[in-house]
């Protein structure tokens, strides 16, 4: 029998929204729990992120606004079962549907203040059966990181460190447009300035929810430990029963006497590992923070977990405007091409894909456009208009800082012919292209793509502009400019196979007993697919919460 130099009943491994989800409801079970985090910091790659858990049927939408039977709907319809996505079934999509709401429930009621991430945030595919056209989403009310004492400095940074709702936040951008967002501008600099005078220091987005998280987990007496990699996991008879960590510079054994549950992020700064699972990619491109290795992939595939959809990733379009490489976030080009007066192109001049929809989406059919045209880059192609009205890599409005043309970054011409020859592409294609993009929005359809067609489109787009023009708009008006566009991206999204209950199978359909994973350790239960904003986080704290509840022996039990 294995020897601890300590046991806990509920061992897990990483510090994302999953694992204090988890932690909290084993916690409220009246169980012990460690946390072991590898960085110096809490709170993972949720912390840099949005925050946002994608939850049908939450408790916050409006009743009869949603249901069990529409979001698993449009689950199923979306992702569906095929053979190359074996990390998601009916099962398991239904489970999340159903559970999901009652993890919402269960942390409010540990005291995360929470709420609807906003009215209008589209599902992904919102015209498929069972799409919401509103908005799933759910996310932590603006915290003040003072809050968490001394544990304010080891909370990673987020990206988004002001006192503003998240929804108010990404209406920011239209300031010039909007009487009301320029007062609601200057409302957030006097909160600023007012909480410096009174000691507060706000974050929102994921820093929010995971400042919140934090906070009800040291309330809930989760022991939690920094600079504490995992490196192994103990296993006797074929069970799961502790792992081996490092304490003051040498390995420490922890038992878990109810399991192990693995919540350590995915690859993404592992170029080795996406030369081998996602040719094409970069890991210098990805916004994860720097930890995210794949340590663990590797270490349960070694006791036997099989390792799925390790092709995916959660794209999110950046462009590498001057610094990137140095920015905290680098910067994303979601809604770039999305906006009126801009499309993409490939490196031959030729639209290929709908610029708006999901970022998923969008990285993948660059990376499968390129296989066939060079696409890596692609060029988001915009007139003076844009330029005058919209932003790019955080400037615009009219306003472009001299580094960006300097640099050579922010191509400008004349004409289009005259663009062309700067990003080196066939001058009357691209001319041909932009042309054809402009009857395209004459006559208000994207007949090549259906641009504007989905509701995420138009929210992507212009919110001050009517029907499909919300995105669509022509490029007619010199000057014209142009900036690279790089599948960049948020998280790898293929890892382990798991079950119902979030146990790691083999490779015979059998659980590997005592050992549970969820979010981007293992792959995805929403397949090959991004349904809608925040389908990492949300699986992540639900499959987080259902892999507590089967290890403790709850089933559905409340708690």
């Amino acid at each position: 029998m294995a020897e601890f130099d300590e046991t806990f009943d509920w061992v897990v491994v990483g510090s994302g929204a999953g694992s204090m989800s988890s932690g909290l409801l084993m916690r409220q079970a009246g169980k012990s729990v460690v946390i072991l985090e590898k960085s110096p910091y809490v709170g993972g790659t949720t912390c840099k992120s949005g925050g946002v858990m994608w939850i049908p049927n939450n408790p916050f939408m409006d009743p009869g606004e949603d249901s069990t039977e529409q979001g698993i709907t449009y689950l199923d319809k979306v992702v569906g079962d095929t053979s190359d996505a074996p990390g998601t079934t009916h099962e398991k999509r239904l489970a999340y549907v159903v559970e999901g709401p009652k993890m919402v429930e269960f942390l409010v009621r540990q005291g995360v203040q929470l709420e609807r991430g906003s009215h209008f945030w589209p599902d992904y595919y919102d015209e498929l059966p069972g799409g919401c056209k509103t908005s799933r989403t759910v996310v932590a009310k603006p915290f003040d990181k003072k809050e968490l004492g001394e544990w304010a400095p080891r909370l990673r940074q987020g990206f988004l460190e002001v006192p503003v709702r998240l929804d108010d936040g990404m209406k920011l951008a239209f300031a010039n447009q909007s009487w009301a967002i320029k007062l609601q501008f200057v409302k957030i600099g006097l909160k600023i300035a007012a909480g410096k005078l009174t000691g507060k220091h706000w974050v929102t987005a994921g820093a929010a929810l995971q400042g919140r998280m934090l906070k009800a987990a040291l309330k809930a007496g989760i022991d939690i430990r920094l600079e504490s990699p995992v490196t192994e996991l103990v296993v006797e008879a074929g069970k799961v029963t502790g792992v081996v960590t490092v304490k003051d510079g040498k390995p420490w054994r922890v038992g878990g006497r109810l399991g192990v549950l693995v919540n350590a992020g995915g690859f993404a700064r592992n170029q080795e590992m996406r030369d081998k699972y996602m040719p094409g990619t970069r890991a210098e491109w990805s916004m994860v923070n720097e930890s995210d290795h794949g340590d663990m992939h590797k270490e349960m595939e070694r006791h036997g977990g099989v390792l799925a959809q390790m092709d995916e990733m959660v794209g999110f379009q950046m462009t590498r405007a001057p610094g990137w490489e140095n920015e905290y976030v680098a910067p994303g080009a979601q809604s770039v091409t999305a906006k009126p007066h801009a499309i993409l192109v490939d490196q031959s001049g030729v639209r290929y894909m709908n610029e708006g929809g999901s970022y998923e989406e969008y990285c993948e059919r660059m990376l499968k456009r390129c296989a066939v045209v060079p696409a890596v880059p692609s060029w988001a192609i915009m007139d003076s208009r844009y330029i005058d009205k919209y932003m790019v890599a955080g400037a615009g409005h009219g306003k472009i800082p001299r580094k960006y043309v300097e640099s050579g970054y922010l191509k400008r011409a004349d004409t289009i012919e005259q663009l062309a020859e700067l990003i080196k592409v066939d001058p009357a294609t691209l001319k041909a292209t932009v042309e054809r993009w402009n009857g395209f929005v004459d006559k208000g359809s994207d007949d090549d793509f259906h641009r504007g067609d989905r509701e995420y489109d138009k929210f992507l787009g212009d919110p001050f502009r009517q029907g499909t023009l919300t995105t669509l708009g022509r490029i007619d008006k010199a000057p014209f400019y142009a900036v690279d566009v790089v599948p960049g991206d948020v998280s790898t999204y293929g890892g382990v196979i798991t079950d119902v209950n979030s146990r790691v199978l083999k490779a015979d359909g059998t659980p590997i007993e005592g050992l549970y994973a969820t979010g981007v350790s293992t792959a995805s239960p929403m397949g090959r697919v991004y349904p809608g904003a925040g389908a990492s986080v949300g699986p992540s704290m639900t499959f987080g919460c259902i892999a507590a509840k089967h290890a403790a022996g709850l089933g559905n039990q409340a708690v």
